[in-house]
């Protein structure tokens, strides 16, 4: 199931050519997975004051076409497979003519915050997201 962030391309996280600049790509990626997990009743917070936390493995962004100042972004953020320890998110970013301006993947593993030991996903999170 898809879950779409909506999310405004500011001035300040433009460049000179008034294009996002590419760093801001990862940050609008995890706001929208933790909106994505807010959404099924899991918070980022929570999840790491429990002594869980999700560091992450890879990440891939190709990008289609630039987004600009003042743009409206969709960002649609799904989990294809139910995840056993790594978890891939998958992600479309559009702009507000439905134009895609990249697509994009983030391999995460679920770890212990005190040992930062890979651990299986918690059945909590598997319930929650009904895989």
């Amino acid at each position: 199931m898809k879950y779409t962030h909506k999310v405004r391309v500011r001035y300040a996280e433009c460049d000179q050519m008034g294009f996002l600049h590419h760093s801001i790509y990862a940050l609008y990626l995890e706001e929208a997975r933790t909106e994505q997990m807010r959404s099924k009743g899991i918070t980022y917070k929570e999840m790491e004051e429990s002594g869980l936390i999700m560091p992450v493995r890879t990440m891939n962004i190709e990008f289609k076409k630039a987004a600009r100042y003042d743009d409206l972004l969709s960002i649609e953020v799904w989990i294809p497979e139910k995840p056993v320890i790594r978890c891939v998110f998958h992600y479309r970013i559009l702009n507000q003519h439905d134009e895609l301006l990249g697509t994009a993947s983030m391999e995460m593993f679920y770890a212990r915050k005190s040992d930062l030991r890979p651990v299986k996903v918690p059945q909590i999170i598997i319930d929650k997201y009904n895989f």
